[in-house]
Order: C-alpha cells, then structure tokens, then sequence
C-alpha cells in the first residue's frame, strides 16, 4: 500500500522538533529576523561561506537593535573574503559605521582596506574613503591619511577636510612629503608647498605668514587659500607674540649636572644655527629654591622658562594652580597628571616607548606577548607601562620575568618563552644584554619569534661586528639615531646643521640629551602655540612631539629594524605578522 508523501513529511518535521539540536545545518535555516543568537547558533554548524552571510546578517540585526558593541565584535570577525561581492559592500559600510560610531578606528581601517575592490555607489566609495582617511591620521598614519583626504578632496573640493588634512601634513616628515608630492596633482602639489612653508618658517610666525601671502597670490582657487585651515588661523592671532628671551634653570653642580651639561650643549647649537634671534639666561637650579628662580626670570626679563631637570623640582610644580612663566619642564613629576596653569613637561621616557611598542605589536596582529625586563626599579616602571597598554588593548602577557642584568641571558629567556608560549616578546635591555637574547631564542627553537624593544640596546654607533646579533629585532629611537630608517637619510633630518655640529666628536651616550636640548629650546619658542592651538606638533631630533591635555608632551618614535647589525628601514609595518611566530 501507498503512503501518502504528506504523512511522511509530517511525521519528519515532528522527529525534527523532537530532535531540537539535532537537526542537521541546512534542513531548517530560516529563523525570525530578530533573534541574531539563533543566526549565530546556526553559523557554528554551517560550512565557512555560508557562516559569513549568516554571520553578517546578525552583526546587522544587533546593530539596528542599538547593540552596536556586540555587532562590532561580530563584524570585525568575520572573513571577508568568504563573502561575495553585494554582501562584501554590505559588510564593510556596516563595520565602519560600527568603528566610527565606537570610536574604534582600527575597525573603519580594516573596513576599507580592499575598498576599490568593492561594488559600490560612487558617494558610498567616496563616504568610506573619507572616513578610512580620518581613522588613518587617528591611528597615527598621517600620510596614508593625507592621500585618502586629499583623494576625496580632489573629487568634491570640499572645504571642511582642510583640518584634517592640515593636521596630517604637519604630522609628516621631509621624506614623506616629498613622496606625497611626486607626481602629485595640482591640489596636493599646493597642500605641500604649504605645509613646506611652514616648516621652513622655524616657529617664526611673522615669517610664515610674510610667505603665505606670496603663496596665496600662486595658489587663489586652493582649498587652503579660500579657507584657511583653524590651526593656521589660530596661529595668525598669535602675531607679535613670539619668544624672544628663554630663562633656563638647570643644574650646574650635583649628579645631575653632566645631563643637564648635555642638554645646555643642545640649547646653544640650536640658538646659533635658528640665527640668534633667541636669549638664552642661564640660572643654576642646584641653588635657590624655585621661587627664587622664577623671580630672577623675570627680572631679566624672560618669556618663557626650559627646566627645571630634577624629577622632585617638577613634581612641585605640577601641582601649583599656575606657575610664574610659561614653563617647559624637562622631566615628569610624580603626580598621576599634570594640574598647573602653564606647565608643559617633555623628556626622553621609557615608559614613552613601552606604550609604543605596545602598540605596534598589537598593530602587527600579535595578541599573546612575553615581557622580559630588568629587576630594578627601571624594569619596573617600563615593564608595567607596557603591561597597561598591552592589557588595554586586549592583549594577554604569557610571562613576565625580571632578569638579573648582570647574569647571562639563558635562563631569563627561557623563562619568558615557556608555556604557554608567546607569539611576540617584549625586550627592555641595554646592548650587552640585549644581544644574547636573539642567540638564545635560536637555541630554544624560537628564532622566528619577533621581538620587539626600545631605544636602549642600540648605543648609536654603527657596530655590525657587535650588533649581528640583533639582526631582525624591531625597535625604536629618536630621528638622529637612526636617519636612514626614520626620515631616508641624514639631510632630511630635522634641524640638520645642528645635527652636524653636535654629532661631530660627542660623546654616544650624551648624544640623545643633545637632541633633546635642540627640542627643548624649539619648543620653548612654540610655547604659545602649545597653549593656543591644541593639537600642535613639532617635528623634532627626538621624535614627533605633541602636546597632551595635560600639558605632557607627547612623543612618537619612528622604527628601525637590524639588518646585517645596521639598522634599517621597516619598510612595510606588520611585514613579519604570524609567520615569525614559532
């Protein structure tokens, strides 16, 4: 006897409602439109493709529901290069509208990388062009950023990028201008003889704007020339105030006092080769108490003043309402923030760099990083600002081991790399120490591993028979340690006649607080800017210098890369990624 087919598709759908889980991916795979958890159970059981789209789907219901954390995390997870053409739009503008709307500019970045691939509207295109340059310069990649802006601007000559634009020329270097400018249209040929002009001015704002009238005169139909970017305007209001006396109160006697000799050399190089136009009054810190300084500075008539050095000396500062004169201190007090009226703090941190290499690490996609400092208070300090920026991130520290520097590498090493084992290593080592740890990590079976350190295992001299060793380690200095890996080349370093008469016959050890000194005294003449114009940047000896809210200054170092014991240029970021890791 026949039975009915409809009898059987009955008694299956009952078996199948029965079953709950059990029902095989595919047999039923529509669910209601506002359940994403029920998409997202059903992803895990489908073939990649298929978990994408579905993936997708999900990440778009959380975000119209107002769950847009929850959709992002989906969103910035899915490979999207399993997803076809419409459905690969769909995920990009989704996910940089979740970046944008989260503040997460790594999420727009990841959105727009393969955007000329995408099928799009041509205001769709030009819409994530835009925000992936905005994400760029907030990722600190100013001139990937530049050429998305510009890019946009050349297609809608739209005013209102002219800040960010502005923000990113200022934050590039000689080189990367000049590449910016090579076969570049009118538009971006205009924006870098701008950004030209402003740099050659040294801080002299008369000057700058003497030449920009003659640029304007070249440049009438410009988008800068018809509206002016704020940072410019900002700075037009501070004409006639320009400094022209500095008080400096540093040590001349005391263990502080061969540094705070280094750092004066720096001063009076720069004084003599920005033309003079600048007093320097020197007034011994290691005598008299604070007070005292500041009223001697303005008797004699001072603007500004570059010090005090001492750790404790700044830490009272900080936590005055005003201090008597714009001040530049040349280190960082103890308080958590800096709370004084006029106070700007600026010096070679260790902790500076650590945040940083946290931060590249985490760029070049590694996630479980071993630390390996000193056991000494400097350890300490540099060792947990890297932990706090690792963590806040996301990142996990595998292990953190405090070597003794005096002992060999061996054991240290071993301990940092074992189980579980790390897919990067944090190192902060002087160049004894520091060059065992490559070796070691061959003996462990680890040579793959990158490692990733700051300034101090390069001693600033081109040794290739002492630094083979290091070859491959990733780390960061300041633009005159490192000229070819930081701007191409010595002439296009910052403050270059100053370089030449100070690298000539110094002392290696003192030479970064002689690049420091050229820094204090260029930013000590921008004081006035630094209050006035947020955001404002010096490209300096040691490194791209800004200002925080608190008055802190800010340095961003450029990467080098040993290659043969010579550091190199880093030429693509991230080239390493996942396949170092052992």
């Amino acid at each position: 006897m026949r039975i009915p087919t409809h009898g059987l598709l009955a008694t299956a759908l009952c078996a199948l409602l029965l079953a709950g889980c059990a029902v095989p991916p595919g047999i039923v795979d529509r669910v209601t439109e506002d359940d994403p958890a029920s998409l997202l159970e059903q992803a895990g059981q489908q073939q990649p493709a298929q978990a994408a789209r579905t993936r997708l789907e999900a990440a778009d219901i959380l975000a119209r529901q107002g769950e847009r954390t929850q959709a992002l995390e989906i969103a910035a997870d899915i490979d999207d290069s399993l997803l076809e053409g419409p459905q690969r739009a769909r995920w990009a503008l989704l996910l940089a509208d979740l970046g944008e709307a989260l503040g997460e500019p790594q999420a727009v970045i990841q959105a727009t990388r393969n955007l000329d691939a995408l099928p799009l509207e041509p205001a769709q295109a030009m819409s994530l062009r835009e925000r992936m340059g905005l994400a760029l310069l907030a990722e600190d990649q100013p001139a990937a950023a530049a050429r998305a802006l510009l890019h946009v601007q050349a297609a809608n000559d739209d005013v209102a990028l002219n800040d960010p634009i502005w923000e990113a020329l200022t934050r590039m270097d000689r080189s990367a201008l000049s590449d910016l400018e090579r076969d570049a249209d009118a538009l971006t040929r205009g924006w870098v003889a701008l950004a030209d002009l402003y740099r050659s001015s040294g801080g002299n704002i008369d000057r700058f704007f003497d030449r920009f009238e003659e640029w304007r005169e070249r440049n009438g139909r410009h988008p800068a020339a018809r509206h002016l970017p704020a940072a410019l305007v900002a700075l037009g209001e501070l004409r006639g105030f320009e400094v022209r006396h500095i008080a400096v109160f540093l040590p001349e006697s005391g263990p502080l006092s061969q540094p705070a000799s280094a750092i004066a050399e720096g001063m009076r190089a720069q004084q003599r080769n920005a033309g003079g136009g600048v007093q320097l009054s020197f007034l011994d810190a290691a005598r008299g108490d604070l007070e005292s300084l500041y009223r001697e500075a303005e008797n004699r008539g001072a603007q500004v003043v570059i010090g005090p050095l001492d750790k404790d000396q700044v830490s009272r500062l900080e936590v005055l309402d005003r201090v008597a004169l714009p001040t530049l201190a040349l280190n960082y007090g103890n308080a958590e923030s800096n709370r004084a009226a006029g106070l700007f703090q600026y010096g070679l941190s260790a902790e500076d760099e650590a945040s940083q290499a946290a931060a590249r690490a985490w760029r070049d996609g590694h996630r479980r990083v071993a630390v390996l400092v000193p056991d000494n208070d400097w350890g300490r300090r540099v060792g947990e600002a890297f932990w706090d920026e690792w963590q806040s991130r996301g990142g996990e520290v595998t292990n953190a081991v405090r070597y003794n520097p005096g002992a060999p590498a061996t054991e240290s090493t071993r301990r940092a790399i074992s189980n579980p084992r790390p897919d990067a290593l944090f190192l902060l080592a002087l160049p004894d120490y520091a060059r065992q740890v490559p070796p070691t990590l061959d003996y462990y079976g680890a040579s793959r591993l990158p490692i990733y350190a700051t300034s101090h295992l390069f001693e600033g001299q081109i040794n290739p028979r002492l630094d083979h060793d290091l070859n491959d380690v990733q780390f960061l200095d300041i633009p005159w340690q490192i000229p070819e890996a930081a701007v191409g080349g010595i002439e296009a370093l910052p403050f270059l006649a100053s370089y030449q008469s100070l690298r000539e016959g110094s002392d290696p050890g003192l030479f970064r607080l002689n690049a420091m000194g050229v820094d204090a005294f260029e930013l000590a003449r921008r004081l006035p800017q630094l209050q006035a114009i947020s955001g404002s940047e010096l490209q300096g000896a040691t490194g791209t210098l800004r200002s925080g809210s608190d008055g802190r200054i800010e340095r961003q170092l450029p990467w080098a890369r040993f290659v043969n014991g010579v550091p190199q240029p880093i030429l693509i970021p991230g080239v390493f990624g996942d396949q170092r890791t052992p």
